[in-house]
């Protein structure tokens, strides 16, 4: 993104306090230890002596935008937090220290939710090299309660290629940790299609995952983004990164398709197009991206939707710090979203997710008729209505996005 000089704070969220009664809150954390070779995103690999900026900037930056919409615990108007997802980058290379000052940060600024099952759903997203007993210890204590896990790959070789720090043993030794530690609701990620990847060494990946058995799994099939190390070679028609051992797009279809089957064996919920839960444990928090509910993102890069508007702040850390610093607003966007767009938000996110959309709703609601459209695609055998609901095919999950593209044409 071209960076743009910083920009007066704006107003009060008007739409997220007529509707909300509580919200998510994302907190992007850009650092990380090294780049994964398939990886486009703003994070960077950047001096320890910045991460203790970074994070007051965040505490900063949460209680004024607290401050501004004239809400906290003691508010007329506040909204309860329910949700709170720490990502990057890795935020597990923050000291426990700073993660607590910013939770306590967030529940002093805006309250979280309580009593169950509404109590707040707080994640943090960690590395397995970067896990100790100390720090599960320290992020307990703070009051995290889920730990997503950046496992990607249970085989050396490919998290070699990736440029993963972790290994194998490393996965297996942050899951005792974790589970010593208290930790109940543990996330893990895998990623089909890395370089040197086969069919054998990904039944292997699946079968390792199961006898960890964590409550949620996401199964990302690996995109090659034109920026990535991976990308740039692969385009190159050059080896580095293992780029020339990168499975053909059936072989990725088929691997998630695999995925698919051993996980409903092992008896996970397939809830979304990536992900599974294990009964009672689906992602709160992402459940709000996919159902358009209102979450506020704090940090470089960090996102927000308020239910009418989306706004981002600055991608560069350095940047966004100095604006926080200088008591002006990081945003370097803000988009309202118009109601062909709330649109087709409602149909790409709501059928990403396996229970599908409730067609009869959304026309009248965008006073719409897709009958023409949808029964197209009924008939290719890539959409299902079952009574109200309509959902994309089980077995046309893994093209998805080109379904979902013809739909929305």
């Amino acid at each position: 993104m071209r960076e743009e000089g910083c920009k007066p704070a704006c107003g009060t969220i008007e739409a997220m306090k007529a509707e909300a009664k509580t919200l998510g809150a994302y907190i992007q954390v850009p650092f990380c230890q090294t780049k994964c070779t398939y990886c486009n995103f703003h994070t960077g690999v950047v001096s320890r002596e910045r991460y203790a900026p970074y994070a007051a900037a965040v505490c900063r930056e949460v209680a004024e935008t607290a401050r501004s919409r004239g809400t906290g615990t003691t508010g007329e108007e506040a909204v309860a937090i329910d949700t709170i997802y720490f990502g990057g980058g890795t935020p597990s290379l923050l000291e426990a220290s700073a993660l607590k000052d910013i939770l306590e940060t967030l529940q002093r600024s805006f309250g979280f939710a309580s009593g169950m099952p509404n109590a707040p759903e707080i994640t943090l997203e960690a590395d397995p090299e970067t896990i100790t007993q100390e720090k599960a210890l320290a992020w307990i204590a703070a009051g995290f309660n889920r730990v997503s896990l950046g496992v990607q790959s249970f085989t050396d070789l490919e998290l070699k290629a990736a440029g993963r720090m972790h290994r194998r043993a490393d996965i297996f030794a942050a899951a005792e940790i974790l589970r010593g530690a208290g930790f109940r609701n543990i996330s893990m990620d895998l990623i089909a299609g890395l370089a040197h990847q086969t069919r054998e060494s990904w039944e292997e990946s699946l079968a390792q995952l199961v006898e960890i058995r964590p409550e949620h799994v996401s199964i990302y099939m690996l995109e090659i983004d034109e920026g990535s190390h991976l990308g740039k070679e692969s385009l190159a028609g050059g080896s580095r990164y293992g780029a020339g051992t990168i499975p053909s797009d059936d072989a990725i279809a088929d691997s998630y398709e695999r995925a698919r089957e051993e996980l409903r064996a092992a008896g996970y919920e397939h809830y979304e197009i990536s992900n599974w839960g294990l009964p009672g444990f689906r992602s709160r928090h992402n459940l709000k991206y996919w159902q358009r509910e209102p979450y506020l993102g704090f940090g470089a890069g960090a996102h927000s939707f308020d239910g009418a508007k989306r706004w981002a702040n600055a991608h560069d850390s350095a940047h966004y710090v100095t604006c926080i610093e200088q008591g002006v607003s990081p945003r370097e966007q803000e988009q309202v979203v118009t109601r062909g767009e709330a649109l087709e938000e409602e149909l790409f996110l709501g059928l990403r997710q396996l229970d599908g959309v409730d067609l009869a709703r959304i026309e009248r609601a965008y006073d719409v008729n897709l009958t023409e459209r949808v029964a197209s695609l009924r008939e290719q055998g890539l959409l299902e209505v079952n009574g109200r609901q309509l959902r994309l095919a089980p077995e046309h999950l893994a093209v998805s996005n080109s379904v979902l593209v013809e739909l929305l044409s």
